[in-house]
């Protein structure tokens, strides 16, 4: 069920700010002089330029949700070789919403878990919007033992908005389900990837995001809850998302900045959605990092559980160096 688009589908979602460079995409296609193409084409690549260059939080979430972005499975077929998936949790069922496997990634085996959203109306409809339910989850859990035993580096891509919030999703055990593959992946002795393709929504995304490389595309998201339901929140107003996707710092260079993650991997102008195929080459070459880490036996279950430790810890300056602070304020000033 692997889909691809471009073209007309991703410019009928072009996106509010968009809109001179969707002009500007009409105008080549219905140009006849090549002269005159190739001007609006330099034209157009400038445009992206600007505006690309300073997305505001929000933006990129906007970015991060555009319906042509590419999923998970369209990352894999790129990626991988003899990817063959496995499903079903031994429990209730199978989860399409959460897709695992292995595959061959440039001569080494691994193993292989995504969040995939779906493309046409009808595959969002059947993964359920890329949330998954505790069977996937548990399918999960699975697959990280499985690594384990066969002594397989795991490697998960992260896009979804939450687990699934239904009554059923917590009849089947939904919080334990999550707490588990945490638990799991903070002491599965093979090396982890991840990697944030979209969005990556709360515990779960986490749920398959503990690693010891933690890699985030350039327009994706990272958040403990969507910036309308923050606005919620806070606000008691939704129409203040804008405002909450500044204070939730939502961007991939804010949380590289905060050591949340480890790599910004770049993405074609415009978005990952602009370029499949050089989207999936930029990713490959953040894998390619990850594998030589494996074969200089950089990644440990210590180093993994010390860089999750050392999240959100504050210093507190003491007395004395406070007071030495504020004066060398005061003098500046």
């Amino acid at each position: 069920m692997v889909h691809r688009r471009r073209g007309k589908a991703a410019a009928d979602q072009s996106l509010p700010f968009e809109k001179e460079a969707l002009e500007l995409e009409q105008r080549i296609e219905a140009a006849t002089d090549d002269a005159e193409r190739q001007r609006l084409t330099e034209e157009l690549q400038k445009e992206r330029e600007r505006v690309f260059a300073h997305l505001t939080p929000w933006q990129r979430v906007q970015v991060a949700r555009h319906g042509a972005r590419p999923r998970m499975l369209d990352y894999t077929k790129r990626l991988f070789e003899d990817f063959v998936e496995l499903h079903g949790d031994r429990a209730i069922g199978d989860d399409p919403a959460l897709i695992c496997g292995i595959g061959r990634y440039k001569g080494h085996t691994v193993a292989v878990a995504g969040q995939q959203k779906g493309i046409s109306t009808e595959e969002k409809v059947e993964r359920n919007f890329g949330m998954p339910h505790p069977e996937g989850y548990r399918k999960a859990y699975r697959l990280f033992e499985m690594a384990e035993r066969l002594r397989l580096p795991i490697m998960t891509f992260v896009d979804t908005p939450a687990a699934h919030p239904g009554i059923e999703a917590e009849q089947h055990g939904q919080g334990p389900a999550i707490a588990r593959n945490l638990w799991k992946l903070m002491r599965v002795n093979v090396p982890v990837y991840c990697a944030v393709l979209g969005e990556g929504g709360s515990g779960g995304a986490l749920a398959i995001a503990v690693g010891d490389w933690i890699a985030m595309l350039e327009h994706a998201i990272y958040v403990i809850c969507p910036p309308e339901r923050c606005a919620e929140i806070l606000w008691r107003d939704a129409e203040k998302k804008e405002l909450a996707a500044s204070a939730l710092r939502v961007t991939a260079e804010e949380l590289k900045n905060l050591e949340v993650i480890d790599e910004v991997v770049k993405e074609p102008l415009g978005g990952a959605h602009q370029d499949p195929n050089e989207a999936a080459r930029q990713v490959a070459e953040s894998m390619d990092r990850f594998i030589e880490g494996c074969k200089s036996g950089q990644w440990t279950i210590e180093r993994r559980r010390q860089r999750f430790r050392s999240m959100g810890v504050w210093g507190q300056q003491d007395p004395a160096t406070r007071e030495t602070a504020a004066a060398g304020a005061e003098s500046a000033d």
